[in-house]
């Protein structure tokens, strides 16, 4: 074939392709340049206050002393190798003091329950002005917003009605972050994800704020979500319904799991019900920047010290298990699950931290590590080592040492957008 009739026809495969091309890069457009929290902690609108994450930070520590006082010991509550411990222990306890609380969700869902109109919209401008106060003093974790009612019928007024109440004060006192998002729940339907549009638009316009600004998360906890009447899977076409707005997929363990009619003693984040919906879950936000969490488990640390520690090599496990299975969040429903949820994420990623560097060290041309891998996977244990780092398991400096990128080379690395 002649150059000319090469170019001839690879003119022709741009014209028949562009719209699938310009498809393709709308629908997945890749990650998006945010770092993506460990877990999300929900805590009851009617019992937030600007020293919430200060009381769930000491309720904390004092759980990790009294059950967990050395690493040794916790290496015996959580089972864990003693080898690592040390450090992952020192990791958890300066964790408790600098961030306890990477994202925050202050639920007026079923944590809050039905309550009479007027003293939901106190809790609302109540909640809003604290969150408010905590932007202000900086000691609001980096993620934080609310969980209103779902747009089904019963609560549809409601839940608005919450919304713009609580982001009028917000914005009010210039107090509305890049941090901050709504969770809206129990989505059964890709009109209600269109609907959400709608609703955060208008507020947006009543608040005098930027287009597009306000986003959301779609909690799946309903099969309708999953599954839609003619058999097809919804959750692709309800991230494409958020317009870009859409920036999580939540799983709801016991919503979910009840719905399908699992007993109440079997619902759990790793019974078979619930690998499912996430596993379409991940593969409808692969390449979507949109983020996936896995939900929570029911069972918390408290009572004597036997209760507490069984508790937590439970939520570990779990932990580990979903991360494992490349779901990088989860949520936490109390403040003694919080040593638990650092502690197996710090030993997940510091177990894989010289395996990783390795490989992408003889990646990027400095050393042989056994391996060839590809672009792809390059990508994925840098997008590993990145976790790490932005959640406290590992230092930028040991990435220096053992890689030699800093952490422009390794976002870049692993398929980050670099934001200016």
């Amino acid at each position: 074939m002649e150059i000319s009739d090469l170019r001839a026809l690879a003119d022709e495969l741009d014209r028949r392709l562009a719209g699938a091309d310009a498809e393709l890069a709308a629908r997945y457009p890749g990650d998006r340049g945010a770092r993506q929290p460990v877990h999300t902690v929900y805590v009851p609108a009617d019992r937030y206050d600007a020293g919430t994450v200060a009381s769930w930070a000491a309720e904390a520590r004092d759980i990790l002393a009294s059950h967990g006082g050395s690493a040794a010991e916790l290496a015996e509550a959580l089972e864990l190798p003693p080898e690592l411990t040390v450090e992952v222990y020192e990791r958890v306890q300066a964790k408790l003091v600098r961030e306890p609380i990477e994202d925050l969700r202050i639920d007026f869902e079923d944590g809050y329950g039905t309550r009479p109109d007027e003293q939901e919209d106190a809790a609302a401008i109540a909640a809003a002005r604290a969150l408010a106060e905590s932007v202000r003093t900086a000691s609001a974790p980096p993620y934080h917003g609310l969980r209103i009612k779902s747009l089904e019928a019963p609560s549809r007024r409601r839940g608005v009605r919450t919304l713009d109440l609580f982001v009028g004060e917000l914005a009010g006192a210039g107090a509305l972050t890049e941090g901050f998002v709504v969770t809206l729940a129990k989505v059964t339907s890709v009109e209600q994800v269109e609907a959400m549009v709608v609703v955060l638009a208008a507020v947006e316009r009543s608040q005098g704020l930027p287009a597009g600004s306000l986003k959301f998360e779609i909690q799946v906890e309903t099969p309708q979500a999953i599954l839609g009447p003619d058999g097809t899977a919804l959750v692709v076409p309800m991230i494409s319904a958020g317009a870009g707005r859409v920036t999580g997929l939540h799983y709801g363990t016991y919503d979910y799991s009840a719905s399908l009619g699992v007993a109440a003693a079997y619902q759990s984040m790793e019974h078979p019900v619930a690998d499912h919906a996430k596993d379409v879950m991940q593969l409808a936000a692969a390449g979507t920047g949109v983020f996936v969490s896995d939900g929570s488990t029911n069972v918390l640390p408290v009572g004597d010290r036997e209760a507490v520690r069984a508790a937590w090599r439970l939520h570990s496990r779990l932990v580990r298990r979903s991360l494992e299975r490349g779901i990088y969040q989860g949520w936490d429903m109390h403040p003694g699950q919080l040593p638990s949820r650092f502690a197996a994420t710090y030993l997940f990623y510091r177990e894989g931290l010289k395996p990783a560097a390795a490989r992408l060290r003889a990646y990027v041309g400095n050393g042989d590590s056994g391996y060839l891998d590809e672009p792809a996977t390059a990508a994925a244990l840098a997008g590993f080592l990145l976790r790490a780092v932005e959640c406290g398991a590992v230092d930028q400096a040991e990435i220096d040492s053992l890689i030699g990128v800093d952490p422009t080379g390794l976002a870049t690395l692993a398929r980050r957008s670099i934001r200016s």
